[in-house]
């Protein structure tokens, strides 16, 4: 509808500030001839809409404006209720404010739209705590003062100093740049810079925090996503990782590929099954991965990885033969 374009077309430029007609078409999905009518109504509408000239010029709104764009529709309303149910928000401490958060989104409806929307949230849900074979995720736990502390941070712009337990370390303080905040399945990390070296870390691992009164280093600007591919993919090539082949049960090809970091080849092999040529992050990663399909895959190579799983089997088969 013309009239939800219109009032994202003025949100759009309260959040900016000046943008391109081109700019504006491609986030509103319509033309720029579309969007030339647009602020000309929103310009005969008393919207203080001004174009800039040259080359980094656009449309923007007189400096101060501000209006009450009220009215959700009966889908951005529902969108909102169904963000509420994840646990991204928890994960940043926001657990309490969302909760808030959605309980003027439901007061803010029209009384014709209020039982319907909460009724529907009621029938979606994301990320359960348990899946079908009653699995539950790892929980991490972190202190609400230091996800508070980093969050504070974060969002500032400051220079963090935190005290970090890494695998296998005694914990130690370091003096960060932090640049954004990343939940993945049910994990969330800093993704921070330390002098000026890229570094990722877990927050169930940060045992203390401090925000500190030095601006941080960092862009003013960040492609939060892609910093996260970036990271993901050297994450995934470095180490000591192992290639494998292996025979697996089709049935099984998805268990398989989900604990792999990647998949190099694949072709029909004889019975029906597959071959795949995988890779994994290092050989207790390989083992662990295999030895997770029992019999319905088969590390054909490296000889070492198949004595290893032969040696593990052959260690449970003799204590469950012995007499208990």
């Amino acid at each position: 509808m013309r009239a939800d374009r219109l009032v994202s077309l003025v949100l759009l430029l309260r959040r900016y500030g000046r943008l391109s007609a081109t700019r504006l078409a491609r986030e509103l999905e319509v033309s720029t001839r579309t969007v030339l009518r647009d602020i000309e109504a929103l310009s005969a509408a008393g919207v203080p809409v001004y174009a800039e000239r040259g080359r980094h010029g656009g449309f923007a709104l007189l400096p101060g404006f501000r209006t009450e764009l009220t009215g959700l529709n009966h889908d951005e309303a529902l969108a909102l209720l169904i963000a509420g149910s994840r646990r991204g928000a928890q994960a940043f401490g926001l657990g309490a404010a969302l909760a808030s958060a959605m309980l003027k989104v439901v007061d803010a409806l029209p009384e014709s739209h209020r039982t319907g929307a909460a009724g529907a949230a009621e029938r979606l849900l994301i990320d359960p705590e348990t899946d079908l074979l009653s699995r539950r995720p790892a929980a991490e736990e972190v202190p609400d003062t230091v996800v508070a502390e980093v969050r504070r941070a974060v969002l500032a712009g400051r220079k963090l100093r935190i005290r970090y337990a890494a695998v296998e370390q005694a914990p130690k303080w370091r003096t960060v740049d932090p640049i954004g905040l990343v939940t993945v399945r049910g994990q969330s990390y800093l993704l921070a810079t330390r002098a000026g070296a890229d570094r990722t870390y877990r927050l169930s691992r940060i045992l203390a925090a401090e925000e500190l009164p030095e601006p941080a280093q960092r862009p003013d600007r960040v492609d939060l996503d892609q910093v996260w591919r970036e990271r993901s993919t050297r994450f995934r090539t470095g180490g000591d990782q192992v290639t494998v082949l292996v025979r697996v049960d089709p049935a099984r090809r998805e268990e398989l590929v989900g604990t792999a970091l990647a998949v190099l080849a694949e072709e029909p092999d004889a019975g029906g099954r597959l071959r795949l040529e995988v890779t994994f992050q290092d050989s207790r990663h390989a083992e662990w991965a295999l030895w997770q399909l029992t019999t319905d895959a088969e590390a054909l190579a490296p000889q070492w990885l198949r004595a290893s799983l032969r040696d593990r089997a052959a260690a449970i088969a003799a204590r469950y033969g012995a007499s208990s």
